[in-house]
């Protein structure tokens, strides 16, 4: 009997496309209805409370109930990297309309990786910030700096409660579409967060995209010198 942790679970329950599609479809971060995700994987309501049985009994998603209504999301941030980087080893999709193909290219472009900015905006936006010695790569992890905690701050950014969150705070996450890093963990989440709020970001509904308001392209420009 083998000693190591058995990955042919998790391999089969990725193995399966619906099930594969339904992952995908929760790196927005946000909590999805059964019929929702059915909608999303193109099966049947029935189909999808099956793999979704299969996905909580495997422990890559939760369920949160709320009356009559179930909820379901990616179990945490972890197993939202696990997926990104599963993404970067993957194939890319077969392209067969025209709008596979825009949906394609605004993923791309910017999108929501559980609950941090991905995409080449969020690497763009990431190396921005190591050049400007907010952030250091070491080891493969990021480091706040002291001056990165006062641009933060200064950015409407609470470090202090961040870090009193238990989870990570700042770690690299491998973007899948970039092949390069994108910053994950509390920090990263803050991050898109008060992109949002400042109303410099917008999100697209039924897919993770994420775009740029004109607004945004303004305070990019100014703030991170980005050309949006």
């Amino acid at each position: 009997m083998g000693i190591n942790p058995n990955m042919a679970e998790i391999a089969a329950l990725l193995g399966e496309t619906s099930r594969a599609t339904i992952l995908a479809s929760m790196m927005d971060g946000r909590f999805h209805t059964a019929s929702e995700l059915a909608y999303m994987a193109a099966i049947k309501p029935q189909t999808a409370s099956f793999h979704l049985a299969k996905l909580v009994e495997g422990k890559l998603i939760k369920v949160e109930k709320q009356g009559r209504h179930r909820y379901f999301q990616l179990a945490s941030d972890d197993i939202a990297q696990f997926l990104e980087a599963f993404l970067a080893i993957s194939p890319p999709p077969e392209v067969r309309s025209l709008k596979q193909s825009s949906q394609i290219k605004l993923l791309q472009a910017a999108r929501t990786c559980y609950d941090h900015l991905a995409g080449k905006l969020g690497v763009q936006l990431t190396e921005s910030l190591v050049a400007a010695g907010y952030i250091k790569l070491e080891e493969k992890q990021f480091i706040l700096t002291n001056e990165g905690t006062l641009f933060f701050t200064s950015f409407g950014i609470d470090i202090a409660a961040l870090k009193r969150q238990r989870r990570s705070f700042c770690h690299t996450c491998l973007d899948w579409s970039e092949r390069r890093y994108h910053l994950a963990g509390a920090l990263g989440s803050e991050l898109l967060n008060r992109l949002l709020e400042l109303d410099w970001l917008t999100r697209v509904p039924s897919i993770r995209a994420i775009k740029v308001t004109e607004k945004g392209k303004v305070g990019f420009k100014e703030i991170f010198h980005l050309d949006c």
